[in-house]
This record gives structure tokens, C-alpha cells and sequence, in this order.
């Protein structure tokens, strides 16, 4: 075990399982890898991929957040109120007003953090549960149905029709997923400021004494969350054609072990694009193929917890493998 951690990156093994599971589906289904089964797995996860890039920018600045889900679902009702107030809008207004109320719910999480100097999962459980509380006490739980047409409207960026009728399609949620993961691997791979979150991430006090803004680099990176939580909840209205309050309630988790399970660390310092795209598919691919397979959907969430374990336990052997060839 210890000589496969050692020379096999946590992204290479992710995908000889992944590959692995999509094989057996395969051949125990007959449905899998038909194009109708593979543009719904794309549409159904493009939301959960944009939280997870966000959620990975956090992760390797050290922090962690869970209170992402329920700014989306904040931002989603204040939006709704912005177009009505508006008159309507575009997808371009959209994305600007919504990435730019996330951005705001996600600098307040990293004014907390770095003002308090307190355990960033600390702060975002106590953030989750203002927001959320505020926003059903203020909504009483009511759904909107009145939304702008532009909003609802399903665009599509690829149809396809097959001989028996079913039609595959891809929605534009999937679009602006890829932009966000293209803009997500542009600022940690391209950037000084990606530098400076692993640095942070890998040693605060080292990265701080070699002239690395901390508090700037918090409000990038929850701030980065808090914009692609806005985005995606744009996103996800455009799929479900209303405003629920408790709608992403509870979806953290699965996004939270997807980006584990992709080879981000939980204590900082190391994660990849690659890595959390690998993650997001090992979790929609194993619930398309419970729901394939008439299994349980709580065998779902067993899965899901026996991942984060085995990818938390990963971890911590490459953290001891490295301490031990660090050792004189």
C-alpha cells in the first residue's frame, strides 16, 4: 500500500477506478453508455462541478467551507428579486448579478475568518445557518414561480435526436461550467495568485514572512467560492424552472467528498483541476449507477462516507511517506 501511494498520484488512481466502476456499468446495464445516459449525467452534475472548483480554490488555501449550497440558494432568492425589480434582464446581466451577490456572501465568510482568527469550519457552519435561517424566515419557505423567460428557457448547446426517438441534449449549464473550470484552472495554474494560495495553503506563517497577503488571499478564495456559488445557483434555477429555498439544502457533503476524493487536501497546500473533475464524476457516476441498478439511494450516502474515509486515510500516508523521506 504504501509503495502504490508513493508512486501513484492520487488523480491516477482515482481514474483506474473510475474507469473501472463505467466498465462494470457497462456490461451490468444496458443503458450507461447510451448518449441519452451520458448528456443527463453532464447536465445533472454541471452544477455540482462549479461548486467543486470553487470549493477546491478554498481547500488549497487551507480554509474549508460548507456554507456554499445555501449562498446559492440566498442568492437565487435575492437575484429573483433583482430581475422583478429590473424588469427582466439577460443571462450576461444574470451572471454578473449573481456572481457578484456571491462574491459578497463569500467575502463576508473570509472577513469573519481573518478578523476572528477562527477555524474556518467553524465560521462557515455558523454562516450556514444565518443564511439559511435568514432565508426562510424572510421567504416563510415560499417558492417563485414568476421569473424572467430568459431564465427559464431551456437553451441548449447540442440536440440530438436517435433512431428511436430519444432525444440527448446538453443545456448551457454545462457551458458556463466549462468556462468556470476553464477560469478556476487559469487562477491556480497561471497565476502568482495561484502560487500564493498553495503557499498559504502548504505554510501560513511561511507564506506570511515571504510577503503573501493573507487577507487578500482569504477573500480570493472564499470570495472565488462565493462567485461560483452564485453562478451555479443561476444555473440550477434554469434547470428546475423555480426558486425553492431548501432546493441545494444538504448537497455539500457529495460535493464536499468529490473534490477529497480528487486529491485536495484537507489541511492545504495541494489539489488539481484534474484531480476534482475526477472526483465530480466518481460521485455522479456511482449514484447514476445505483439508480441504474434499482439500489438504494442510501447506499449512496454509505459510499460517499466510506470515500471521504479511504481518501482522508490516503492522504494522511502520503503526508507520513514524505515526512519519513524528509527525515535525516
Amino acid at each position: 500500500m504504501r509503495r502504490f501511494a508513493k508512486d501513484c498520484p492520487v488523480e491516477t488512481r482515482l481514474f483506474a477506478v473510475l474507469v473501472l466502476i463505467t466498465l462494470g456499468l457497462g456490461l451490468g446495464t444496458d443503458t450507461f453508455f447510451t448518449l441519452a445516459n451520458i448528456t443527463s449525467l453532464l447536465n445533472n452534475n454541471a452544477v455540482n462541478l462549479i461548486w467543486a472548483v470553487g470549493l477546491l480554490v478554498v481547500l488549497i488555501a487551507g480554509g474549508i467551507d460548507i456554507s456554499f449550497a445555501v449562498a446559492a440558494s440566498v442568492v437565487q432568492y435575492l437575484a429573483a428579486l433583482i430581475f422583478g425589480a429590473i424588469g427582466g434582464g439577460n443571462w450576461a446581466t444574470g451572471l454578473i448579478v449573481a456572481g457578484g451577490l456571491g462574491l459578497c456572501l463569500g467575502l463576508i465568510n473570509a472577513a469573519l475568518i481573518h478578523g476572528f482568527r477562527v477555524v474556518s469550519i467553524v465560521i462557515t457552519i455558523a454562516t450556514f445557518n444565518v443564511f439559511f435561517g435568514l432565508l426562510m424566515f424572510f421567504t416563510r419557505g415560499r417558492n417563485i414561480y414568476a421569473l424572467p423567460g430568459w431564465w427559464t428557457d431551456r437553451i441548449f448547446i447540442f440536440e440530438y435526436q436517435s433512431a428511436n426517438g430519444v432525444w440527448s441534449e446538453l443545456n448551457l449549464s454545462v457551458a458556463i461550467m466549462l468556462a468556470c473550470v476553464a477560469a478556476t484552472a487559469i487562477l491556480i495554474g497561471w497565476t502568482t495568485w495561484g502560487r500564493q494560495l498553495y503557499a498559504m495553503g502548504d505554510n501560513p506563517e511561511g507564506a506570511r514572512r515571504a510577503g503573501v497577503n493573507i487577507a487578500l488571499m482569504h477573500g480570493l478564495a472564499y470570495g472565488w467560492l462565493g462567485m461560483m456559488a452564485g453562478i451555479a445557483g443561476l444555473c440550477q434555477v434554469n434547470i428546475a424552472k423555480e426558486v425553492v429555498p431548501n432546493a441545494l439544502y444538504g448537497r455539500e457533503l457529495e460535493v464536499l467528498a468529490a473534490v477529497v476524493l480528487g486529491g485536495a487536501r484537507l489541511g492545504g497546500g495541494r489539489g488539481t483541476i484534474i484531480g476534482c473533475i475526477l472526483g465530480v464524476l466518481f460521485v455522479a457516476v456511482t449514484q447514476n449507477g445505483l439508480n441504474l441498478l434499482g439500489i438504494s439511494p442510501f447506499a449512496f450516502q454509505m459510499i460517499i462516507g466510506a470515500a471521504i474515509l479511504v481518501a482522508i486515510s490516503t492522504s494522511n500516508l502520503d503526508l507520513g511517506l514524505k515526512r519519513r523521506r524528509a527525515a535525516p
